[in-house]
């Protein structure tokens, strides 16, 4: 982790294990790609941008002080409980988003959606 993405959670610093967690888990899964810090986001990307986190305290209500917005991008709109809001920006380019707030919910299908995000935007 760099200096800019530590500051990024200078705020909530309570979440930030649960972004080191999901930055492991991607390096496990995709080994190098750009971590790009900017003031509400930190994206990552292969050739292009594949997913981003962002802190949802205040940005949707209820959230737990301790938690991550995960975003991902894909062909298709996802129905699951555990998105919190898809958005069809562009046509055929939907934006989803999920709310972590342990390291058990960094699992398998929230893996699967992001790898699928990663070739999706491989695709372009």
């Amino acid at each position: 982790m760099n200096a800019d993405e530590w500051m990024f959670f200078e705020g909530m610093p309570r979440a930030f294990p649960l972004y080191e967690a999901f930055v492991g888990a991607l390096r496990a899964r995709f080994g190098a790609f750009e971590v790009r810090v900017r003031k509400t986001q930190i994206s990552f990307a292969n050739r292009y941008h594949f997913a981003c986190v962002w802190l949802p305290k205040g940005r949707i209500k209820g959230c737990p002080e301790t938690s991550l917005g995960v975003s991902f991008g894909l062909g298709h709109r996802v129905e699951d409980p555990r998105i919190a809001r898809a958005a069809e920006p562009y046509p055929n380019r939907w934006t989803h988003h999920v709310i972590i707030q342990s390291g058990e919910e960094i699992d398998a299908q929230l893996m699967d959606w992001i790898r699928q995000a990663y070739d999706f935007a491989m695709s372009k």
